[in-house]
């Protein structure tokens, strides 16, 4: 059995390694941030198990599945509270509780090699809580926006010895290039922010903004055109934007068009 483990705390991860091989599992190799993982998976084939970290140095992890298409099984390893972990209940995944305990450890490597046996532990067939059966976007929806939370209206860019105040509904798009994070307007104008892409993302309201990959979201309004692009992707077309290509990938198309006819 193929096992890796995802998860930028290198204590945790090492912690997790020595109780996975108590039981009888071995690791592969510990990887530590989206683009590390991004990096290895372009060169490697996929594992049968992965512990997936949920929030890691350099994003959410469910960024390097925009990269990359895996097929394995899947163990969250969480530090979210009782409401969030809602979100991999309705996705029929399993998932872990840190500080991580030694009996809930056992029980999900029981419940995984059930599945992987009854799999036949075949390539053509893989596990009931793989990968590919998993609504990222819809979780990290969940993790991002509890109850009764008051989404960000308004951002502010440094331009010379001046503030410009920017109300969202009037930008297309947010979009990360050069270690930088830029908001681009109606006028074609860009302007560098000081906030984080990935702060960005859980600041907005998911109906009107959505996150089609690690570099770029898009608001709903901004769209003019949609186009079929090469493996089963999607290129978003906005006016008076020509920095990149915004490609919605494969995995996030299906919700991608939930997300605009709701």
């Amino acid at each position: 059995m193929k096992t890796i483990i995802i998860e930028d705390e290198k204590p945790a991860a090492r912690r997790l390694q020595r109780m996975l091989h108590e039981l009888g599992v071995e690791v592969m190799t510990m990887l530590h941030s989206v683009e590390e993982a991004v990096n290895y998976f372009h060169n490697n084939s996929s594992p049968d198990l992965i512990f997936l970290d949920i929030q890691l140095s350099d994003g959410l992890s469910f960024e390097i599945f925009d990269e990359i298409q895996l097929d394995s099984a899947i163990i969250f390893t969480t530090a979210y509270d009782e409401y969030a972990l809602q979100a991999f209940k309705h996705n029929s995944v399993d998932y872990l509780l840190k500080p991580l305990d030694e009996d809930d450890l056992q029980a999900a490597i029981n419940k995984f090699e059930l599945r992987f046996r009854e799999s036949g532990n075949s390539s053509s067939q893989s596990p009931q809580n793989s990968l590919s059966n998993i609504d990222f976007s819809r979780i990290a929806q969940m993790l991002g926006n509890p109850i009764d939370k008051n989404y960000k209206k308004r951002y502010t860019a440094k331009v010379g010895e001046h503030l410009k105040l920017f109300h969202v509904d009037d930008i297309q798009l947010f979009f990360s290039e050069n270690k930088g994070t830029y908001v681009n307007l109606s006028n074609g104008r860009n302007y560098l922010i000081d906030n984080k892409l990935e702060s960005v993302s859980n600041e907005l309201d998911p109906e009107q903004f959505y996150r089609i990959s690690r570099q770029a979201i898009i608001n709903i309004n901004a769209i003019k055109d949609m186009i079929s692009y090469t493996n089963s992707r999607l290129k978003v077309k906005i006016d008076s934007f020509n920095e990149f290509d915004l490609i919605v990938s494969r995995e996030r198309v299906k919700d991608f068009k939930n997300w605009m006819n709701q």
